[in-house]
């Protein structure tokens, strides 16, 4: 126990620095105070009827009508509680306070992965701080998407795993496997995944290469067996998670649209354009290497040293109203509609990986790089279209992803990899010493030449302008009068584009300079091995931490008290708020309703944020919400509209024409198709007619619910969003509408507790035909793929504990026994 103890010393004390430098970046977590993140405060509001009912029941609905109509709750918070990475995610979030358990993961992954690798230690630690630290983590952390985060945290690990597999101890690479990429995918953010295997595969067909090269079909095959069945197993414990999001994406807007009139909507998947919008620029990689080198973030914020201030107070400004003017200036003059901040990898870390290509070895080398082109080119989306609209045209569940940038995360732990793996080289035992001089010097002055031509001559490469340059004058001249002083402050502006990129350029002159002297009085042997490495640690260090501050910082942090009631409530959500019926919804005319999930926290309403919205509910956003469509928005039983008047004010108008829960119709209109559906829904009476496609003609019985009779009464009894109870008392046979949304992957319908079928309304709507005579009618929310996906996860949770249980107890008994 001693020897283990002793050999593992390392680890532990580095973990130990690792928990101490997440504790101080994050040191207001300490303090009771929460970060600001602006999809996390969307994501309260989308999931509060989710939470209500959970803290009122213990038990989380499947489903929500907060926002949209209704839609499944997959996508925003559901439970699985067969599944045992929830529970293992659930004593991270536990034990630390967020998001200091995600960059803590990041770390201790990230230096398994050196160590699998075969490098020391603390250079080990130096490539996770490169990894954890790169600026695309700590950017979508402030933005809140802590989803993405969390999967990105796993990333290095599950590589381990399978480094470990074909380094022969396929078991254990196997089972480490199964356990971290089950962790990944309850994560739930399948793009990342996605990529990741993407890169998965690159090292698979290299592996095989080399494989072939050596002779080693037998040792490759056991591997791969390994790692499928760690796959099965991960996939497995994950199952009800995969298959209710599988189910649920047919039917979203990036599944297969069914109105063949919508032309702009691809047969399946994304809209191209829409999943291009944010394409990494070409000569944006310089980024890379110089964080600012576009100008940052959108509207980061200058100081009085600006030339934006200078001009303003010459314009006889006041320093104050300057100041904060300055602070709101679109820095950054990119092709991406807007950006939180540059994808920085490290001066330093591309320094090393741009060596490593000249004095790594081997087959992992190429993966690497391939990796890392692969992933590059695959970000320039519309600025490469041929490889671009390849992927997205022919490869698998590629085009049901946007934003194509992301995919940069490959980039940033594979140049790391490779970077870490050059150190892993200089400061071997076996050194070429000639060799390795020689080439650091010519990557040296590489950079550097490259570096000093920027920093004198910037404008001579890039023009610092970005083509919103010409709304940005156009807006001041408004709120000013005057156009010579709009071109003034743009000038300003550009100047100090400029500035910014010059002065991160000579930042990252400075740190290459300081690292590469470092290694040559190494190499020289003018200085130790732990010397060398504890200032390469630090100049690591610094480098990306103080540009991560840049975008993540004290200020991003805020009193927890302040963030338990994200939204604070208006005069009309008071006034909305004393109607006691349990589920009407409400129109907010005075935000962008359709991306704005503000009115859901304290209303059910048309609207709402979510990137994965029912496809159908889009159609009707398009064609006739937007337009204001009182028939569409009657059916949708829209009971308040919040206004605004001609001061901006707000105000409550009550929707008197709303149709309520549900109701008879006395007609039905049938049509052929979603085009002549959705089109008939331009002029027609709801409350009168039901539209219905001719797939559904066969569960009306038209001779019984036509003709004159008593309308009935159909009326709401009990509200719980994945189960509804509605009375009715009706003499003749009826055609029911009910304002709810259909989904037919999970809805069913009960009369006085038998199953009956129901059927499509209106396009987006329920409806059914109700006998004669007082009935118990129910909707039930109990989609299949969730109760056996569960099934599956909790066997497979199962096996993947005793799996590993049984690997690392063979593992230390070989050890004991070597």
């Amino acid at each position: 126990m001693n020897n283990w103890f002793k050999n593992n010393l390392p680890h532990f004390l580095i973990s130990g620095i690792f928990l101490l430098i997440t504790l101080i970046y994050f040191s207001p977590a300490l303090q009771n105070k929460k970060l600001v993140q602006n999809d996390v405060i969307q994501a309260q509001a989308m999931s509060k009827e989710i939470m209500d009912v959970k803290a009122k029941t213990g038990k989380a609905p499947l489903w929500t009508n907060q926002m949209f109509g209704g839609m499944p709750a997959y996508q925003i918070w559901a439970q699985y509680p067969s599944n045992i990475t929830t529970y293992i995610v659930k004593t991270f979030k536990t034990i630390f306070p967020d998001p200091v358990d995600t960059i803590f993961i990041f770390l201790v992954g990230a230096y398994f992965l050196f160590i699998v690798l075969g490098i020391n230690p603390w250079l080990s630690a130096i490539g996770a701080i490169a990894v954890t630290f790169s600026s695309y983590n700590f950017i979508i952390i402030e933005a809140g998407h802590s989803n993405k985060a969390f999967a990105l945290a796993f990333f290095a690990p599950i590589l381990a795993g399978i480094l470990l597999a074909y380094k022969g101890k396929y078991w254990l690479g196997a089972a480490l496997t199964a356990l971290f990429l089950a962790v990944e995918i309850r994560a739930n953010h399948i793009q990342m995944t996605y990529y990741l295997m993407l890169a998965v595969i690159v090292l698979l067909i290299i592996e095989l290469v080399k494989a072939i090269r050596e002779d080693k079909l037998k040792e490759y095959t056991k591997a791969s067996v390994a790692l499928f069945a760690g796959l099965i197993i991960a996939v497995g414990v994950n199952f009800g998670t995969l298959w209710v999001n599988y189910e649920y994406a047919q039917q979203t807007i990036r599944g297969k649209s069914e109105l063949t009139s919508n032309k702009n909507k691809p047969a399946n998947g994304l809209d191209k354009e829409y999943a291009y919008q944010w394409s990494q620029g070409v000569a944006e990689s310089i980024t890379f290497l110089i964080p600012h080198a576009y100008g940052g973030a959108s509207g980061y914020p200058l100081d009085d040293n600006s030339e934006v201030y200078k001009t303003l107070v010459a314009n006889n400004v006041s320093p104050t109203q300057a100041a904060q003017f300055s602070k709101q200036m679109p820095t950054y003059w990119g092709d991406k509609p807007f950006t939180s901040g540059p994808i920085y990898l490290g001066a330093i870390i591309v320094f090393l990986f741009v060596l490593g290509c000249f004095i790594v070895k081997g087959s992992l080398k190429w993966w690497l790089v391939i990796a890392t082109i692969l992933s590059l080119f695959l970000s320039f989306g519309k600025n490469l279209p041929f490889l671009s609209d390849l992927f997205f045209d022919y490869f698998p569940l590629y085009n049901k992803f946007r934003a194509v940038e992301s995919i940069l995360v490959i980039a940033g732990i594979t140049v790391p990899i490779l970077a870490l793996l050059a150190l892993k080289e200089i400061f071997s035992e076996k050194i070429n010493k000639e060799e390795i001089t020689k080439y650091l010097k010519y990557t040296s002055y590489g950079f550097g030449g490259v570096l000093l031509l920027l920093i004198a001559l910037p404008s001579l490469f890039f023009g610092f302008q970005s083509a919103n340059d010409a709304s940005f004058v156009q807006q001041l001249e408004q709120g000013t009068g005057s156009r010579d002083f709009a071109n003034k402050i743009l000038g300003a502006l550009i100047s100090d584009r400029e500035s910014m990129f010059r002065a991160d350029a000579i930042r990252s002159f400075l740190f290459i300079g300081l690292m590469a002297a470092t290694l040559w009085l190494f190499i020289q042997q003018k200085l130790k091995a732990n010397f060398a490495i504890a200032i390469l640690a630090l100049l690591v260090t610094v480098d990306m931490w103080s540009v991560n501050k840049r975008y993540l910082n004290d200020d991003n942090f805020v009193p927890a008290r302040q963030l338990k009631i994200p939204f604070v409530a208006r005069a009309v959500d008071t006034e909305i708020l004393k109607d006691s019926d349990p589920n009407f919804r409400v129109m907010d005319a005075t935000i962008n309703t359709f991306s704005n999930a503000s009115t859901t926290y304290f209303h059910k309403t048309i609207g709402g944020y979510h990137a994965a919205k029912l496809q159908r509910y889009q159609d009707l956003i398009e064609q006739h919400l937007i337009k204001g469509n009182k028939s569409v928005l009657d059916m949708l039983n829209t009971k308040y509209f919040i206004l605004a008047d001609t001061l901006g004010r707000p105000f409550v108008e009550e929707n008197q024409g709303a149709l309520g829960h549900a109701w008879f119709v006395n007609g039905v209109s049938f049509v052929e198709n979603a085009d002549a559906e959705i089109n008939a829904l331009t002029a027609f009476r709801p409350e009168q007619t039901a539209i219905i496609d001719d797939e559904f003609r066969n569960q009306v019985d038209l001779m019984k619910i036509m003709g004159i009779g008593d309308q009935g009464t159909i009326y709401l009894t009990n509200y719980r969003p994945d189960h509804i109870t509605y009375q009715t008392n009706n003499t003749t046979e009826r055609l029911a509408v009910f304002s709810e949304i259909y989904y037919d992957k999970g809805w069913n319908a009960y009369i006085n507790g038998k199953p009956i079928n129901h059927f499509r309304a209106n396009y987006v709507l329920r409806a059914m035909q109700i006998p004669a005579g007082s009935h118990k009618i129910e909707f039930k929310f109990e989609p299949k793929a969730y109760k056996i996906g569960e099934t599956i996860s909790l066997i497979s949770s199962i096996l993947l504990v005793l799996g590993l249980i049984y690997v690392l107890y063979t593992e230390n008994k070989k050890q004991q026994i070597a």
